[in-house]
């Protein structure tokens, strides 16, 4: 009796574990929601995109995590943005009307990149950010998007990546000369 007392009492304290979705998947979640606002042109996008970006941010147990979670986010973007463009854009107004009205637009962003979830939750990031640089809302960001997709090239203005291994491995190569950056990048690969 007392096994089985113990048995429940575990499998009753795993469940709220087993209910979140892990991190690297809740991204792809956030990027293919994305990508259907983009490519339907929501009102509400430039929102959702500072609000999921910011919970990339904060809730990335590492910086290794983050980068993948960076590039798993931009795919399912980009999938989904394709999708919805290559059936085209067939329920738009009703994609729209779900989207303008999720649960995430009753989400705090606060300067330092703490966000108060809907549900009350309070996220800390592990390092403090200015979450007004995480993203700057463009007027003409669908039309960027087209164009990207559609093919034509991506121009990379500045990239800042901070951290501590960085850091190390900076001190211990300048020493040597480096070669220069490339000013572009192609577009984005679907396959894996």
């Amino acid at each position: 009796m007392k096994k089985i007392l113990t048995f429940l009492i575990c499998l009753l304290c795993a469940a709220p574990a087993r209910a979140q979705m892990p991190y690297i998947e809740e991204v792809r979640a956030l990027g293919a929601i994305a990508g259907q606002g983009l490519a339907c042109g929501s009102a509400k996008y430039d929102t959702f995109e500072l609000l999921a970006r910011a919970i990339l941010l904060t809730k990335s147990p590492s910086d290794k995590l983050q980068n993948d979670a960076i590039y798993a986010y931009s795919e399912e973007k980009a999938n989904a943005y394709i999708s919805k463009e290559m059936d085209g854009f067939y329920e738009c107004a009703a994609i729209n009307r779900r989207f303008d009205n999720q649960e995430i637009f009753k989400a705090v962003l606060y300067a330092d990149g703490t966000i108060k979830m809907p549900d009350g939750q309070v996220l800390t990031p592990r390092r403090p950010y200015d979450a007004t640089m995480i993203y700057k809302k463009k007027p003409d960001s669908l039309k960027e998007a087209r164009a990207i997709y559609n093919g034509r090239e991506a121009k990379i203005l500045k990239v800042d990546v901070r951290d501590d291994t960085l850091a190390s491995m900076q001190k211990a190569q300048s020493a040597q000369p480096q070669a220069p950056l490339p000013s572009s990048v192609g577009r984005i690969s679907r396959r894996r």
